[in-house]
């Protein structure tokens, strides 16, 4: 709840920040995620050094971090085979295509995103409904959040089963590192790819 509450807050406050300020694809999606990450960092700060654990950040086999992104590019080439690229999807690889803005691109994008994505589903979430109702619907839970949170129907189609086999990834190792290490390696290579597509 203190989440909810300090995300909608801040958001707020940031939503009010860009109509005064130049708006920019890069600009809008880093600072929704960084007020997320503020959200996450206050809703756990009341325990203290739990803190981490609490949102699953321990050791995981090595295994898991080396099947995880392999698992994920696979998957993640499959699905985009079967539907029509998201409208988000396309605008951020035009923006990885461009060369002025290729690192804010994959700073943004593939680290920023994945780590605020996987902290808030995989761990605030997961952890909360863990707690509560078992691992199972967690992972189930956590993942239909996920893919929603993505909005546009093909973006949730295309998401879905990479939600699903981070929340597997998180349910197997009890630990948030695989999935985390997973979507920063999905998300990475799709902007390198588009920037190397560009030429």
């Amino acid at each position: 709840m203190l989440f909810v509450v300090v995300l909608a807050a801040f958001g707020t406050l940031a939503a009010w920040f860009l109509r005064s300020e130049p708006r920019g694809l890069i600009k809008i999606l880093a600072l929704f995620y960084t007020v997320g990450l503020f959200s996450v960092a206050v809703a756990v700060s009341p325990l203290g050094v739990d803190a981490a654990p609490a949102l699953g950040m321990r050791r995981a086999n090595w295994r898991y971090l080396l099947f995880g992104p392999l698992a994920t590019l696979a998957l993640s080439i499959g699905v985009s085979q079967i539907g029509p690229e998201p409208e988000g999807m396309k605008q951020v690889m035009e923006l990885a295509q461009d060369p002025g803005k290729l690192i804010p691109s994959f700073i943004a994008f593939a680290l920023l995103a994945p780590l605020v994505e996987e902290l808030i589903f995989r761990g605030l979430l997961y952890g909360w409904i863990e707690s509560r109702w078992g691992s199972i619907v967690a992972l189930v839970v956590s993942s239909l959040t996920f893919a929603g949170a993505h909005y546009e129907p093909a973006h949730i189609v295309l998401v879905l089963p990479l939600g699903f086999l981070f929340g597997w990834l998180r349910r197997r190792t009890n630990s948030l590192l695989p999935s985390l290490v997973s979507h920063v390696v999905n998300n990475g290579f799709a902007v390198l790819s588009a920037a190397y597509l560009s030429g």
